[in-house]
């Protein structure tokens, strides 16, 4: 496993979605979970997943059109891989003219389900700017800088990458878990370490900004608000 990912599987079908879950989380991945259309686009538009794995065949609604709402109400660019019992060309035609980024017929080798997310999940990174902007504040990732109206904001390197994290996921709130994964993987310390270190950064910050735009979501994770000055 070469990344830590943060999956949305959409499937309704129990067993193919155990199955799957079993073997991402096996190998590193966090993996949510929908079985029907609207909660796995109600999930999907509230919170940061690197790829949506999404079933074509629904209970309440076609895949096609979560697909399709996805691409048009999603403030970023999330990954979609389609899966379906379907192999005709046409089918696949309609998939990725409503926004799919990949395709992978049943059944499939669940090594070759996460090869493809892999690659999808590399695709948005080779895009991205080394400095991420939002509102007044600024993250370098090559410099290593972090910036507010121009004036430099000291950090932690552990504290550059919770800041980072939170930047690519903007303005949605990252869980806490994920912070956990994303920072020290499968070996995670001690308890209120994450907490330590998100205290420092709000320091930090607050220092430069003269505000809070740290915060804490109570049972969710943390978030930042309040960038423009």
């Amino acid at each position: 496993m070469k990344q830590n990912m943060n999956i949305l599987l959409v499937e309704d079908n129990q067993a193919i979605a155990t199955q799957i879950i079993s073997f991402l989380e096996v190998h590193g991945c966090t993996v949510d979970y929908a079985a029907n259309g609207k909660l796995g686009l109600k999930l999907a538009l509230s919170h940061h997943f690197d790829v949506v794995i999404l079933d074509l065949n629904l209970p309440d609604t076609d895949g096609l059109h979560v697909c399709a709402e996805i691409r048009k109400l999603a403030e970023v660019n999330i990954p979609i891989l389609m899966l379906t019992a379907r192999d005709a060309f046409e089918d696949k035609v309609k998939g990725f003219g409503n926004g799919a980024d990949d395709y992978l017929t049943k059944p499939f080798d669940l090594r070759e389900l996460i090869l493809r997310c892999e690659a999808l999940a590399r695709r948005p990174k080779l895009h991205q700017c080394s400095v991420l902007s939002e509102g007044e504040l600024s993250v370098d990732v090559r410099a290593h800088q972090v910036k507010w109206k121009g004036n430099h904001i000291k950090t932690t390197k552990v504290g550059f990458t919770i800041l980072h994290k939170l930047m690519q996921s903007y303005p949605y709130p990252v869980s806490r878990s994920e912070l956990l994964q994303h920072i020290w993987g499968d070996e995670p310390p001690e308890s209120n370490a994450l907490k330590s270190h998100i205290y420092t950064l709000r320091k930090s910050l607050e220092g430069t900004t003269n505000r809070q735009i740290l915060h804490t979501i109570s049972n969710i994770g943390y978030q930042l608000k309040d960038l423009n000055a």
